[in-house]
């Protein structure tokens, strides 16, 4: 094996081991040759500490806390403790990451808006600890579990419902580019407008980033032109709450002089005033799944029957949205 893999036997011996001083090339290559020999360790399940880590792009969010609650709530049940880690806004975790949960020995790694590159999912595969994807940036690949929402469906039915209220020009503030989450919201919000025969107007689609004062910005921006939207898809509750913080600031009244809806239904959205229409994404029961999938993974140290489940979202319509103000 080590004379295939062109290294030494002591090197070998640190992939199997999970050890750190390896070089992320040379270990995807020995683990690459111990899968295509068929190499298995020995189930370890006595050896696995018990917990579940948590990995997130960003914490600072009320969204995080609903993520946080559900995967807590599975690991209380089933005797863990949780782990929680930050990469810093990156989509895959440091270079050190790795090292460190293999060391841990986990029962199981959850990523949020995440994901692994080549040697960090091959040095856990290595260590057999399970991870799964929950709500991944990008396509997270056949062969990785992972648990979403129906994103592109929920912005279709949030632009709908202000069609159907009468508006026309009708604005949106999408998440980044760079998520998949966002570009299904933004592409359900187009469908629902070439679908009303209403023109997919690129001037009142304003980038974004889900932060409220992202919101806040963009929404003065909007709100300011002459013709400005008399709604807006607001991409995620944060940042429909940065617009209503613009609204307020320029005079305008919601819902009587703009529509707002949102997408999370986070806790606060029922407190504000008026109380803000949304999109409901089932963070903390999307959060569960991923909890209880990467556990089954642990135990039954096999492939899931389902790689990719996709949680339903649903219109709750609360007072930000009504008919748009007559002309």
């Amino acid at each position: 094996m080590a004379r295939e893999a062109g290294v030494s036997a002591p090197t070998v011996s640190k992939v199997l081991n999970g050890r750190a001083d390896v070089a992320p090339a040379t270990r995807t290559r020995v683990e690459e040759l111990l899968r295509a020999h068929g190499y298995r360790r020995r189930r370890a399940e006595a050896s696995r500490s018990p917990l579940i880590d948590l990995v997130f792009h960003e914490l600072e969010s009320a969204w995080a806390m609903e993520v946080i609650r559900g995967v807590e709530n599975v690991a209380r049940d089933a005797g863990l403790s949780v782990v929680l880690s930050e990469s810093a806004g990156r989509l895959t975790p440091g270079r050190t990451w790795a090292d460190q949960v293999a060391a841990r020995r986990p029962h199981g790694v959850v990523l949020v808006l995440s994901g692994l590159d080549e040697s960090q999912r091959a040095l856990l595969t290595s260590r057999s600890i399970p991870f799964v994807v929950m709500d991944p940036a990008g396509d997270p690949g056949a062969d990785v579990p992972s648990i979403g929402a129906t994103n592109w469906q929920g912005g279709l039915a949030a632009t709908r419902h202000l069609v159907e209220l009468g508006h026309r020009r009708i604005g949106a503030i999408t998440g980044p580019s760079r998520m998949m989450c966002s570009r299904a919201r933004i592409d359900g919000y187009r469908a629902a407008l070439e679908t009303a025969g209403l023109p997919v107007e690129q001037d009142l689609i304003r980038p974004g980033d889900f932060h409220h004062e992202t919101g806040y910005r963009r929404g003065l921006e909007l709100l300011r032109r002459p013709d400005r939207p008399t709604a807006v898809f607001a991409g995620n509750d944060l940042q429909a709450l940065g617009l209503y913080e613009a609204a307020r600031e320029l005079g305008l009244r919601i819902p009587e002089d703009l529509s707002v809806v949102g997408f999370d239904d986070l806790p606060v959205t029922r407190l504000v005033g008026p109380p803000l229409t949304t999109v409901r994404q089932p963070l903390t029961e999307m959060a569960e799944a991923a909890a209880k999938l990467v556990l089954d993974l642990a135990r039954e140290e096999g492939t899931p029957t389902a790689t990719r489940v996709e949680l339903a979202t649903s219109l709750v319509v609360r007072s930000s949205t009504g008919e748009p103000p007559a002309v």
